[in-house]
């Protein structure tokens, strides 16, 4: 090998791995942006229990399908997702595969995340590899016949995951469509608030019509005026999204009070507002 030859190709490796860690540096901006959707994606509220390490697994889930445990998602390499490259986060997060190709259970709400932009996906991404690393490994879901046969999600998918990302409706207004966006998308509000067939799925024809989580009983937020939100104002929205307050005085609890304290009370007074927006326009069901 000749010394021209040697150098020029030490000059190539170098260049590659210097030029991906350039790649693999999040700005300031984008870690910001990382942390808003770390925020209404709710990834603290799942995958962090009651006094437990942030990220680090969660309470378990109860549903009528079983109960699931979400995984340690800290960049720890052996118990998290520290050995993830940013492929296998966005396969993940569009496809609901893991990094081996396995798919995951829908209790891992990527049929919405699905529908976040892949900028954005990216950086989530960046922001989570900021979480301190814990070693702890994950529980094992606990789970009955036929639900533990992981390959029948195989056909699950391909019935009813779409993973195309969100289309904005030009018909709409920025904020409605940033509303629609984040409700939609990394919020994955409809994932509790919609009812669930036999299957699994989403009954879209009963979308933001109340669900369960559980024993909790997750309501109606469509604008029905006797059992959903169709009496309130865009004032009494914005006061539930910001301290949790409800029209009558009252304050939410349960898993409710988490997506507000940890998720729509730090989001931008904008945020809030276009989520409001698309509240108020969902047809009463």
């Amino acid at each position: 090998m000749s010394r021209r030859f040697r150098d020029a190709t030490l000059g190539l490796v170098l260049g590659l791995v210097l030029g991906s860690g350039a790649a693999a540096a999040a700005s300031p901006e984008e870690l910001a942006r990382g942390e808003l959707l770390f925020h209404i994606g709710g990834c603290t509220n799942c995958h962090t229990a009651k006094d437990g390490p942030l990220l680090a697994g969660g309470d378990p889930l109860v549903t009528p399908f079983g109960t699931f445990f979400a995984p340690n998602i800290t960049p720890d390499p052996q118990t998290g997702i520290g050995g993830w490259s940013e492929a296998d986060f966005l396969r993940a997060m569009r496809d609901g595969r893991s990094p081996r190709g396995e798919p995951y259970y829908p209790a891992f709400p990527y049929t919405s995340y699905a529908k976040m932009s892949e900028a954005d996906l990216r950086a989530l991404k960046a922001y989570l590899d900021t979480i301190p690393p814990v070693r702890r490994p994950n529980r094992p879901h606990e789970l009955g016949f036929p639900y533990n046969i992981r390959w029948g999600l195989e056909l699950w998918q391909w019935l009813f995951h779409d993973p195309a990302p969100f289309r904005p409706d030009p018909t709409k207004s920025e904020a409605w469509n940033r509303g629609a966006y984040l409700v939609l998308g990394p919020g994955h509000c409809a994932e509790c608030h919609t009812p669930r067939t036999w299957y699994g799925a989403l009954d879209q024809s009963r979308a933001f019509a109340g669900g369960r989580l559980g024993k909790e009983v997750i309501p109606n937020i469509t604008r029905d005026p006797d059992k959903g939100i169709g009496r309130w104002t865009a004032g009494d929205l914005r006061g539930l999204l910001l301290i949790g307050i409800k029209p009558d005085g009252d304050f939410v609890g349960g898993d409710m009070a988490k997506v507000v304290r940890n998720g729509t009370a730090k989001l931008p007074d904008a945020d809030r507002e276009a989520i409001v927006e698309f509240l108020l326009s969902l047809p009463p069901r």
